[in-house]
């Protein structure tokens, strides 16, 4: 399988804690990876993703952009290069920091991927 981002469906990340935020699914167990997701999402300018913890870990890097990360009662700016691991049951949250969109990948467990 091969592809681009560009030609892929954004879904809006819907909740009343999310801003500006939008997913793309790149690798699913629908193109054969079973248990695993590759997402890109986009953050646009004043956007941030809900505050929230789960029981999964996941994977996240920062393709674009300036951003920070709220992980477990501490912000850390992060921009294109910078990586994170979150881990299962952490508190978290990407803001954008900047005028640009701000992107990064996250590989979650199947069992954690919404739309």
């Amino acid at each position: 399988m091969i592809g681009n981002v560009r030609d892929l469906q954004d879904f809006e990340i819907r909740s009343p804690e999310a801003k500006h935020a939008a997913m793309k699914v790149l690798v699913s167990p629908a193109e054969g990876w079973e248990g695993h997701v590759l997402r890109v999402i986009e953050v646009g300018a004043g956007g941030y993703t809900p505050r929230h913890h789960h029981p999964w870990p996941h994977i996240n890097y920062i393709t674009e952009g300036e951003g920070e990360l709220f992980l477990e009662g501490a912000s850390t700016r992060v921009t294109a290069g910078s990586y994170a691991f979150i881990p299962g049951n952490a508190l978290h949250q990407f803001r954008n920091a900047g005028e640009a969109t701000f992107k990064f990948i996250c590989i979650v467990p199947a069992a954690g991927h919404k739309i």
